[in-house]
């Protein structure tokens, strides 16, 4: 059975994104600081430039996903990705209406509009025995208040962003504990940190 993981790159003082969606230049400085190349989905999209260490842990989790789990936001934001996720699986999309130009799911992307369980619920569906990814931000926060969550990965970034988005917003039932560092990786301008949720 597979896990449901969250995670995110993050700043020193804790932040996924800078203000109004700011910083995202500096908080992955290290997808393209190294000399491992990880090719992604979709043709024009440049591949991951990484350490060796680093590369190591991505490629074994990427070849762990089976489903993943965003927002709407996100989903428009990247305008659907160009109609694949760059990591190549199915997305499960969390809103409360479908977009106009998707009638119907497919392989690329299932809209679910009855909350976190069941796109979580519906992510497991389509993963089999693999890890359901869920984005950080809300469906991260959500996901964790809901008691879904088995591990959280931080990519930890030499920088201070001053304020921004954090990756579980504003959480109810905090404070939460975490097991770990389960697994500490020290890449090239990053350090990869893993936990398990305390249950």
């Amino acid at each position: 059975m597979g896990k449901v993981i969250t995670g995110a790159t993050m700043s020193l003082d804790g932040f996924i994104a800078g203000p109004e969606e700011s910083g995202f230049d500096l908080l992955f400085q290290w997808h393209g600081n190294g000399d491992v190349e990880i090719p992604l989905a979709g043709a024009d999209l440049p591949p991951l430039r990484i350490s060796a260490a680093s590369a190591e842990l991505i490629r074994h989790e990427w070849e762990g996903i089976g489903a993943l789990v965003v927002g709407r936001y996100l989903y428009d934001l990247t305008s659907a990705w160009g109609g694949r996720h760059p990591l190549d699986v199915p997305t499960v999309v969390l809103t409360h209406n479908r977009p106009a130009d998707r009638p119907e799911d497919d392989e690329n992307f299932v809209f679910v509009t009855d909350g976190i369980e069941a796109a979580v619920a519906k992510a497991k569906e389509l993963a089999g025995d693999r890890n359901v990814v869920v984005n950080g931000g809300q469906m991260a926060r959500q996901c964790l208040e809901a008691g879904l969550l088995d591990e959280v990965g931080v990519e930890l970034v030499p920088v201070v962003l001053g304020g921004g988005k954090t990756l579980f917003g504003e959480l109810a039932g905090a404070p939460v504990q975490f097991d770990g560092p389960v697994t500490v990786v020290q890449g090239s301008g990053v350090t990869h940190l893993r936990y398990r949720v305390r249950k």
